[in-house]
Protein backbone atom coordinates (compact mmCIF):
# COMPACT_ATOMS: atom_id res chain seq x y z
CA UNK A 1 0.00 0.00 0.00
CA UNK A 2 1.55 3.51 -0.78
CA UNK A 3 0.38 6.73 1.05
CA UNK A 4 1.22 10.66 0.90
CA UNK A 5 2.33 12.81 3.36
CA UNK A 6 1.23 16.51 3.16
CA UNK A 7 2.72 19.19 4.94
CA UNK A 8 1.59 22.65 5.60
CA UNK A 9 -2.15 24.23 4.14
CA UNK A 10 -2.91 21.68 2.14
CA UNK A 11 -6.87 22.91 1.23
CA UNK A 12 -6.78 24.15 -2.16
CA UNK A 13 -5.10 21.39 -3.28
CA UNK A 14 -7.17 19.13 -2.07
CA UNK A 15 -10.36 21.34 -3.71
CA UNK A 16 -8.72 21.28 -6.94
CA UNK A 17 -8.29 17.23 -5.97
CA UNK A 18 -11.25 16.72 -5.32
CA UNK A 19 -12.82 18.42 -8.66
CA UNK A 20 -10.90 16.47 -10.77
CA UNK A 21 -13.05 13.56 -10.02
CA UNK A 22 -15.06 14.99 -12.57
CA UNK A 23 -13.35 15.58 -15.86
CA UNK A 24 -14.39 13.84 -19.10
CA UNK A 25 -10.91 12.00 -19.14
CA UNK A 26 -12.25 10.69 -22.55
CA UNK A 27 -12.88 13.85 -24.20
CA UNK A 28 -9.31 15.28 -22.90
CA UNK A 29 -7.53 12.18 -24.05
CA UNK A 30 -9.99 12.61 -27.89
CA UNK A 31 -8.71 16.75 -27.93
CA UNK A 32 -4.83 15.33 -27.31
CA UNK A 33 -5.23 12.10 -29.56
CA UNK A 34 -6.06 14.40 -32.04
CA UNK A 35 -3.64 17.20 -31.25
CA UNK A 36 -0.96 14.47 -31.74
CA UNK A 37 -2.04 13.35 -34.88
CA UNK A 38 -2.23 16.57 -36.54
CA UNK A 39 0.92 17.49 -35.78
CA UNK A 40 2.12 13.64 -36.98
CA UNK A 41 0.50 14.47 -40.25
CA UNK A 42 2.33 17.46 -40.24
CA UNK A 43 5.28 16.20 -40.54
CA UNK A 44 5.17 14.66 -43.74
CA UNK A 45 4.72 18.19 -45.37
CA UNK A 46 7.64 19.78 -43.18
CA UNK A 47 9.87 16.60 -44.29
CA UNK A 48 11.29 16.87 -40.36
CA UNK A 49 11.39 14.23 -37.19
CA UNK A 50 9.50 15.19 -34.00
CA UNK A 51 12.89 16.65 -32.81
CA UNK A 52 12.86 19.18 -35.72
CA UNK A 53 15.67 17.46 -37.69
CA UNK A 54 15.21 17.34 -41.81
CA UNK A 55 14.15 14.18 -43.37
CA UNK A 56 16.99 13.12 -45.62
CA UNK A 57 15.04 13.51 -49.22
CA UNK A 58 13.89 10.59 -50.84
CA UNK A 59 15.65 9.55 -54.08
CA UNK A 60 12.10 9.08 -55.94
CA UNK A 61 11.69 13.20 -54.12
CA UNK A 62 15.02 13.98 -55.49
CA UNK A 63 14.49 12.51 -59.07
CA UNK A 64 11.10 13.33 -59.77
CA UNK A 65 10.14 16.22 -57.52
CA UNK A 66 7.81 15.99 -55.00
CA UNK A 67 8.30 15.29 -51.12
CA UNK A 68 9.55 11.98 -49.33
CA UNK A 69 7.40 9.82 -47.73
CA UNK A 70 4.52 10.69 -49.47
CA UNK A 71 4.76 9.53 -53.50
CA UNK A 72 1.15 8.34 -52.67
CA UNK A 73 -0.11 9.74 -49.36
CA UNK A 74 -1.03 6.54 -48.37
CA UNK A 75 1.45 6.68 -45.09
CA UNK A 76 0.66 9.69 -44.30
CA UNK A 77 -3.29 9.28 -44.80
CA UNK A 78 -3.16 6.22 -42.50
CA UNK A 79 -2.03 8.15 -39.53
CA UNK A 80 -5.09 7.34 -37.07
CA UNK A 81 -5.69 7.91 -33.55
CA UNK A 82 -8.22 6.45 -31.04
CA UNK A 83 -8.64 7.72 -27.47
CA UNK A 84 -10.80 6.49 -24.36
CA UNK A 85 -10.59 7.54 -21.06
CA UNK A 86 -7.56 5.72 -20.04
CA UNK A 87 -5.43 6.86 -22.59
CA UNK A 88 -4.43 7.62 -26.35
CA UNK A 89 -2.91 6.44 -28.95
CA UNK A 90 -1.29 7.41 -32.61
CA UNK A 91 -0.55 5.37 -35.17
CA UNK A 92 -0.74 3.60 -38.26
CA UNK A 93 -1.27 -0.39 -39.65
CA UNK A 94 1.14 0.37 -42.71
CA UNK A 95 4.19 -2.65 -42.65
CA UNK A 96 6.11 -0.45 -43.92
CA UNK A 97 5.68 2.61 -41.83
CA UNK A 98 8.47 0.87 -39.31
CA UNK A 99 11.27 1.01 -41.85
CA UNK A 100 10.44 4.61 -42.64
CA UNK A 101 10.35 5.50 -38.95
CA UNK A 102 14.02 3.70 -37.97
CA UNK A 103 15.55 3.16 -40.84
CA UNK A 104 16.90 -0.29 -42.36
CA UNK A 105 19.82 -1.53 -44.15
CA UNK A 106 19.37 -5.23 -46.02
CA UNK A 107 20.11 -7.05 -48.95
CA UNK A 108 16.92 -7.92 -51.00
CA UNK A 109 17.84 -11.16 -53.03
CA UNK A 110 16.36 -12.22 -56.20
CA UNK A 111 13.72 -15.56 -55.73
CA UNK A 112 14.13 -16.13 -58.95
CA UNK A 113 16.69 -16.25 -62.02
CA UNK A 114 15.61 -13.50 -64.57
CA UNK A 115 17.22 -11.46 -61.26
CA UNK A 116 15.56 -8.31 -60.16
CA UNK A 117 15.03 -5.77 -62.32
CA UNK A 118 14.58 -2.18 -61.48
CA UNK A 119 15.42 1.50 -63.51
CA UNK A 120 17.89 3.68 -62.57
CA UNK A 121 18.36 7.31 -63.83
CA UNK A 122 16.18 6.08 -66.74
CA UNK A 123 17.93 2.56 -67.58
CA UNK A 124 16.82 -0.69 -66.72
CA UNK A 125 19.07 -2.81 -64.69
CA UNK A 126 18.87 -6.50 -63.65
CA UNK A 127 20.87 -7.50 -60.61
CA UNK A 128 21.16 -10.70 -58.57
CA UNK A 129 20.98 -8.81 -55.31
CA UNK A 130 21.05 -5.70 -53.99
CA UNK A 131 21.93 -3.65 -50.82
CA UNK A 132 19.75 -1.41 -50.08
CA UNK A 133 20.14 1.66 -46.80
CA UNK A 134 16.78 3.55 -46.15
CA UNK A 135 17.85 6.17 -43.54
CA UNK A 136 15.89 6.94 -40.40
CA UNK A 137 12.69 9.05 -41.55
CA UNK A 138 10.69 9.21 -38.08
CA UNK A 139 7.60 10.97 -37.90
CA UNK A 140 5.90 9.93 -35.51
CA UNK A 141 7.22 11.04 -31.97
CA UNK A 142 6.21 14.21 -29.75
CA UNK A 143 8.07 16.95 -30.24
CA UNK A 144 8.75 20.03 -28.11
CA UNK A 145 5.89 22.00 -29.59
CA UNK A 146 3.32 19.11 -29.04
CA UNK A 147 4.70 19.12 -25.51
CA UNK A 148 4.03 22.71 -24.86
CA UNK A 149 0.11 21.88 -26.56
CA UNK A 150 -0.59 18.85 -24.55
CA UNK A 151 0.61 21.07 -21.44
CA UNK A 152 -1.78 24.01 -22.59
CA UNK A 153 -4.86 21.57 -22.54
CA UNK A 154 -4.33 20.26 -19.68
CA UNK A 155 -3.25 23.58 -17.96
CA UNK A 156 -6.75 24.36 -19.79
CA UNK A 157 -8.78 21.80 -18.68
CA UNK A 158 -7.57 22.09 -15.25
CA UNK A 159 -8.40 25.61 -14.80
CA UNK A 160 -11.84 24.87 -16.20
CA UNK A 161 -12.38 22.61 -12.77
Amino acid sequence: MYSIRLDGDVRKLMKKLGKMKDIDLKGANLVLAETLRTSTRQRFKDEVNPDGRRWKSSIRATNEGGTTLTDTAGLKNSIKSTADKSGFAVGTNKIYAKTHQFGDERTIKARTSRGLRFKINGKWVTKKKVDVSIPERAFIGISEEDMQEIKGTLEDLMSRE
